[in-house]
């Protein structure tokens, strides 16, 4: 657990290098679904910014919902239970959900997400995260879309948080103590 002691580290990526990433990638989200109307699911409250970006570079018709899930346990390990505290209140039959992530980090929480949503029969259900950081994964999860990756660092800006600070520096970087 970090103290009160922690600064906060180099600038990792600007907010014009993540705007450029989100312009890339919603070119490419607007070509594979192309013709097809796409749900743009914002996992709370750490991707608000991020899907911000990412939905105005995205073409083709969407809706947005938000779900908020998060694992019990201590600050440093989780309990492998996951609870949701917000769920999506529109009907996923049958839709494209695409699921809009700041940062997969062991994946479990995003992994129970996934299989949660999938039992409301969508089409299909894909992950765009703006950062990944596949050092710390233990879940079988690869997200379809990804901004950038991630060392083992403890990143917070652009929506990332700790102990619900840092959120809105306008750009990504991370504790160092």
């Amino acid at each position: 657990m970090l103290t009160n002691k922690e600064t906060v580290g180099r600038v990792l990526f600007t907010e014009e290098m993540i705007r450029q990433r989100a312009h890339e990638l919603g070119e490419q989200i607007s070509r594979d679904y192309a013709g097809e109307p796409l749900v743009l699911l914002c996992t709370l409250k750490g991707s608000v910014v991020w899907m911000g970006d990412l939905m105005k570079e995205i073409t083709i018709d969407t809706e947005i919902d938000f779900i908020s899930a998060s694992s019990y346990g201590s600050s440093t390990s989780s309990s492998g239970v996951v609870k949701i505290s917000k769920d999506v209140k529109m009907d996923l039959f049958q839709k494209n959900v695409l699921i809009v992530e700041d940062i997969v980090d062991t994946g479990n929480t995003l992994a129970f997400m996934r299989d949660y949503l999938k039992e409301r029969n969508p089409k299909s259900v894909k992950i765009c995260t703006m950062l990944d950081k596949p050092s710390r994964r233990t879940a079988d999860v690869v997200p379809d879309y990804i901004g950038f990756t991630v060392d083992d660092l403890f990143i917070i800006g652009y929506g990332l948080d700790f102990d619900q600070k840092y959120r809105n520096l306008p750009y990504v970087s991370y504790l160092d103590h």
